[in-house]
């Protein structure tokens, strides 16, 4: 079979098409695919995120994007994902400018000028949005709703918003000391154990700092995958509680740099005449190789005749990179 290794911001993923199986897979060969490909240690070719599971769709969408994490679990969305996606089913089909099936909604995405010479972007809609306890399957006494707020029990200093974009996200904006430091980790690995009150089916969780007018770093841990350079979703939440919480910095409309471990993104906070939110997410779709690798090997975790076909985006990204880190 063949699959594409991509990333959005150095989080990374193989898409692998449908089309491109040898023989059709089950539900559970597709979790253990997953488990088996992404694994840090024994997978392929240094594992990745998830896999980015792309099936045609129904009508009117380019095509369905499915997200399988390293652990196995299912995503309802993807933000960094979906740019590769939209950049792949781009120049599979031609088009600049449509949409693509998720778990929950129809999302728009369109090419985006490149971020420099051979890093190619796409823009992508982040939605849908809420704020309600039962849509984050958060568990807090006597509240529906979680804005810049205390929760005692995870601590006695930071003041956390939860949002559902449609992925589950616990967000504290920060000082650089915090968001470089153990409690992220300490915060994070309690609410994904599966066994807390608060979030019993785990949740995304961030660390925001803001270094200037219209620019933050978000710093997460992501349910189902642990720290990672990137979670497209949390960025673009993120931005969200930004122009909420700090109007006298970033309004709606305004284009926000966001930075983090694995790069820069660009995002936009919008919201409709009914009241609801979106956000664009704006960020690089890197192609780092195309992979051939035996279907029944891979299900085996035995990628030893996998062909391996760099591409040669990887050096561009970093490069690009490289000048973001003098620029910040």
């Amino acid at each position: 079979m063949q699959m594409l290794k991509v990333h959005g911001s150095n989080n990374d993923f193989f898409i692998l098409d449908e089309k491109n199986l040898e023989n059709s897979i089950t539900e559970d060969e597709l979790v253990t695919l997953a488990k088996k490909v992404c694994d840090r240690k024994n997978g392929l070719h240094g594992g990745a995120d998830g896999i980015l599971y792309v099936t045609a769709g129904h009508a009117g969408v380019a095509g369905r994007m499915r997200v399988i994490n390293a652990d196995g679990s299912e995503a309802s969305m993807c933000g960094n994902g979906i740019r590769t996606v939209a950049r792949y089913l781009s120049e599979q089909k031609e088009l600049d400018e449509f949409k693509i099936e998720t778990m929950h909604a129809d999302l728009e995405v369109k090419r985006a000028a490149d971020f420099a010479p051979n890093v190619q972007a796409f823009d992508a809609e982040i939605s849908p949005v809420s704020f309600a306890a039962a849509d984050l399957g958060m568990h807090i006494e006597g509240k529906t709703e979680l804005i810049d707020d205390y929760i005692p029990q995870l601590s006695d200093t930071l003041k956390f918003s939860a949002v559902s974009v449609p992925n589950p996200h616990l967000i504290a904006f920060v000082s650089h000391d915090v968001l470089v430091g153990p409690e992220l980790g300490r915060i994070a690995s309690y609410l994904n154990n599966g066994e807390n009150p608060i979030f019993p089916d785990g949740v995304n969780v961030s660390f925001v700092e803001i270094q200037k007018a219209k620019q933050i770093f978000v710093r997460t841990y992501e349910r189902g995958v642990g720290y990672t350079n990137a979670c497209g979703t949390a960025m673009s939440a993120s931005s969200l509680m930004y122009v909420l919480l700090y109007p006298d910095q970033v309004k709606k409309n305004q284009l926000i740099s966001v930075f983090n471990p694995g790069g820069m993104v660009k995002t936009c906070v919008h919201q409709r005449k009914n009241g609801s939110y979106w956000m664009s997410l704006i960020g690089n779709a890197t192609f780092v190789a195309n992979v051939k690798v035996d279907q029944s090997a891979a299900f085996r975790g035995d990628f030893t005749a996998a062909v391996w076909d760099e591409k040669n985006e990887q050096d561009a990204y970093e490069k690009f990179v490289v000048q973001l880190q003098r620029g910040q």
